[in-house]
């Protein structure tokens, strides 16, 4: 074989000198040393076993000169930037603008029901322990005034609208500003209480209606109460046959002599006046001789007398028989049962007025701003009451914020402004601002603002309830839109006026427009003068 022909098989031994056979089990069989070509030697050896060697590092080469190359064209952004020229100085303008301008009150404030407070149940005049029986209502409820809040004991325990606590049961002739809470209350419910300024029987009729609304009895009256009104019933009719008795014996001893004892002593009269005018006229006598005269007759003095005496008499009898009589102790006796029955007519008057429908004390609450809503329920059915029941607080939801007596200062009662929670809009009214209640160095420092939202949406409330919300409050806005530029589009002239340096497209001169300022506002400014929307105004150089 010649030498060329086994050039291939030296150069396989260089780049793989592993036999494949070299993973066998089987004993290889023991190999010659190779023998070193002579004609391989030296760098030609070097080239034959390295080549992909020298492959990687001509790429390196190439590599390298194409980057020199390179970085001599490409220029960086900073080294352009220096190389370049300034551009030319110019005018910063801005168009005038048509636009609404307000200035606002910005704070922030809590969605929330207002006023909570707590609410106990008086024991008052209840016998037994205070078992709640029903009517107990759920989170969330509403109080409406003349609702039934809970019913202790088989009673109903009534909401009316009023300040005052409760501290007594109200009956008939009763009077005091519980009483003219309690009217006032009726009337707002519609319900007329009369127009005393006490506990009357009017009063106690309205009560009994306001009972029948809420579809429970008027409370029972005191035991015994029937029992003292019959008696006094019969009291007064005994009264009143002894005054009928009084009456009949002064009516008979008033009556005086009957008819035939006035005709009798009439008679006895008449005729001692007939036996004193005998006496005074005796007869004649006969004459001896029947042809002369009569002689008169002879008056005895002593039956002239006799008669006149017995005239007297009869006279004085007359007068006393025919006299009124004296009716002093029938009288007397009729005043006796007059009282008698008066003080029987009383006794029953306050008899049935303890029958009459009363107030208790443990059958009414009074809340103010009523609706009301039932934020907790403590009172559990079945258990007895105790300490406070529930907590309501107002029906509606109102913002409680707080702004620095700056801003307080420039809210009023009634002024407009609009609530954003996240994307959301509402309306609301400023209802107060109060100076903070606090002590120390906080004292007056902040001003507590309540808003009330207008007019919710259910959902509204729902999303809003115990949120914390940005709420701008306008303090000044123009009427509509109106011509505006930028504050520093401004610049005063030689006597103070306000002006605005207008620049038009293509000209190289501006113009000093003067104008009237406005309200300035989130950074604009209202102006008026010989300019129009859309003119460009010069605001820097």
């Amino acid at each position: 074989m010649s030498r060329r022909s086994s050039e291939p098989d030296e150069f396989a031994d260089l780049l793989d000198p592993v036999s494949p056979d070299a993973g066998s089990t089987a004993d290889p069989e023991p190999e010659k040393p190779a023998r070193a070509d002579p004609a391989v030697s030296g760098w030609r050896r070097v080239l034959h076993g390295n080549r992909a060697l020298w492959v990687l590092a001509a790429v390196a080469v190439v590599s390298l000169v194409a980057g020199v190359a390179l970085s001599a064209v490409i220029v960086s952004p900073g080294q352009a930037a220096a190389d370049a020229k300034p551009p030319e100085p110019g005018l910063i303008t801005v168009p005038v603008e048509l636009r609404s301008l307000s200035n606002d009150v910005t704070l922030r404030g809590d969605v929330k029901y207002a006023d909570s407070v707590e609410v106990a149940l008086e024991s008052g005049d209840r016998s037994g322990p205070a078992v709640v029986t029903g009517r107990v209502p759920e989170a969330g409820a509403t109080l409406e005034p003349g609702a039934v809040a809970l019913e202790v004991a088989g009673r109903p325990v009534i909401v009316l609208p009023g300040e005052l606590p409760v501290y007594r049961s109200l009956r008939l002739g009763l009077a005091g500003p519980d009483v003219t809470q309690l009217k006032d209350a009726l009337r707002s419910v519609g319900i007329d209480p009369g127009d005393s300024n006490s506990f009357d029987a009017a009063t106690a009729a309205a009560v009994g209606e306001l009972y029948a609304r809420v579809g429970y009895p008027a409370p029972e009256p005191a035991e015994g109460s029937a029992a003292a009104v019959r008696g006094a019933r019969d009291g007064v009719r005994s009264a009143e046959e002894g005054l009928a008795s009084a009456q009949r014996a002064l009516d008979t001893a008033a009556s005086g002599a009957t008819e035939a004892v006035r005709i009798q002593l009439d008679n006895r009269v008449r005729n001692a006046e007939l036996a004193l005018n005998a006496a005074k006229n005796p007869p004649a006598v006969p004459a001896e001789d029947p042809t002369k005269p009569a002689v008169p007759g002879k008056i005895d003095p002593q039956v002239v007398a006799a008669a006149e005496g017995d005239l007297r008499l009869a006279i004085a009898e007359r007068s006393a028989g025919l006299a009124a009589p004296d009716t002093s102790g029938e009288n007397s006796a009729i005043g006796f049962a007059q009282r008698a029955l008066d003080d029987a007519r009383l006794a029953l008057q306050a008899a049935e007025d303890g029958t009459l429908t009363f107030l208790p004390s443990s059958e009414v609450i009074y809340l103010a701003g009523l609706p009301r809503r039932v934020d907790e329920v403590m009172a559990k059915r079945g258990t007895v009451a105790q300490g406070a029941v529930m907590r309501v607080s107002g029906a509606e939801l109102v913002l409680a914020a707080s702004a620095a007596e700056s801003d307080a200062k420039l809210l009023k009662v009634g002024d407009q402004a609009t609530v954003t929670l996240d994307d959301a809009t509402l309306g609301a009214i400023v209802k107060s601002v109060e100076p903070r209640k606090a002590t120390g160095k906080e004292a007056g420092a902040r001003y507590d603002v309540t808003l009330a939202l207008v007019d919710p949406t259910p959902e509204q409330v729902q999303a809003m309830q115990g949120q914390n919300v940005r709420i701008a409050i306008p303090i000044g806005a123009t009427a509509g839109e109106v011509l505006a530029v930028p504050a520093a589009a401004l610049t005063a002239g030689a006597g103070g006026e306000s002006r605005v340096e207008v620049y038009v497209p293509g000209e190289k001169d501006t113009r000093l427009v003067p104008v009237e300022t406005g309200l300035a506002a989130e950074g604009f400014v209202e102006i008026t003068g010989d300019i129009e929307e859309g003119e460009q105004v010069v605001v820097g150089r």
